[in-house]
Formats: structure tokens, sequence, C-alpha cells
């Protein structure tokens, strides 16, 4: 394995806890898979569709999403929104996201103790 596999699959896994968080933070505003894609993208949480479709039902299957089709449109779509437990969830995360920050930015700025 090359460096460039080595730093790729390192990032990759950085990321994947960070892209359900991320999930329960933006679909406070429900919306449809691919904008969410774009979303995220945009966001810089580069998340690929054969990720993010699976990743959307595993957290509708655990209660921390709902959601109902729109058939307003001429395409049906499928929206999704964070639900209470979602919201808890996405509490619970956020605060140990901080937790985690701060003792990285501790030891990037080498006070390991």
């Amino acid at each position: 394995m090359d460096e460039d596999e080595l730093i790729t699959g390192h990032l990759q896994e950085l990321r994947r806890g960070t892209v359900v968080l991320a999930c329960l933070l933006r679909l406070r505003t429900p919306d449809y898979g691919y904008a969410l894609l774009e979303a995220l993208d945009t966001l810089g949480f580069s998340v690929d569709a054969n990720t993010l479709y699976p990743l959307l039902r595993r957290l509708e299957k655990q209660g921390l999403l709902t959601s109902e089709w729109n058939t307003d449109e001429s395409r049906p779509r499928k929206f999704y929104s964070t639900s209470p437990e979602g919201e808890q969830m996405a509490s619970a995360l956020t605060d140990d996201w901080g937790r985690i920050d701060d003792s990285l930015r501790r030891l990037i700025r080498g006070e390991d103790s």
C-alpha cells in the first residue's frame, strides 16, 4: 500500500462517524437524499451516494430519522428529517465531538497532560 492509499484510508475512517452527525444536524430541515448529498459536499463532507443512502436507511431503522414521500412534484422524493431521538443523539455526539476537538487541539499544541 502506498502512502496516498494509506492517507486516504485513514481519512475515510476519520470522516465515517462525522457523516452520521452531519446528517442528523443537516436534516433538522427535511430534505431528500440527493439534495442532502450536495449540501454535505458543499460543506466539505464528501460522501458517496452508495454510502449515504444505506446510512439514511440505517438511521431511519434506528429511529434517528423519519421519512415521508413527497408526491407533489413530477418525481416522488423521500424526504428525511431528524426525529426527537435523533436530536438527542445529535446533542450527545456534538458534546463528545467538542471534548475530542478540545483534546486534539491540546495535543497539537503539545499540552499532553
